[in-house]
């Protein structure tokens, strides 16, 4: 069983040590939705998976992949948008993008 949510979200720019990320927050509703998702999932299953991840197909726009959110100390949830996507839709930090989120 699937659910899928969608939301509105700005596109930010994170400088880690290595690399630049790209990445969205998720929050209010729909981090709720994925939080009961994973506790749901961690029942079922008896754990969870790498740093509280949930696997998600993920769309902006045409574009899909499959990638997983990872939980924040806040309760929301982040979903990393790379390169390939930010080029075929013409994004860029800053811009506001409509996400659409397959929980698997």
């Amino acid at each position: 069983m699937s659910e899928t949510l969608a939301c509105t979200a700005e596109i930010r720019r994170w400088e880690g040590e290595t690399a630049v990320y790209h990445m969205v927050t998720i929050g209010g509703d729909m981090a709720e939705a994925i939080t009961m998702h994973e506790r749901l999932h961690r029942l079922e299953f008896g754990g969870r998976r790498g740093f509280g991840s949930v696997k998600v197909l993920a769309a902006i726009g045409d574009t899909r992949w499959k990638i997983s959110v990872f939980p924040s100390k806040t309760g929301e949830w982040l979903l990393l948008v790379g390169k390939k996507v930010l080029k075929a839709e013409d994004l860029a930090a800053g811009d506001t993008a409509k996400i659409a989120l397959e929980l698997l």
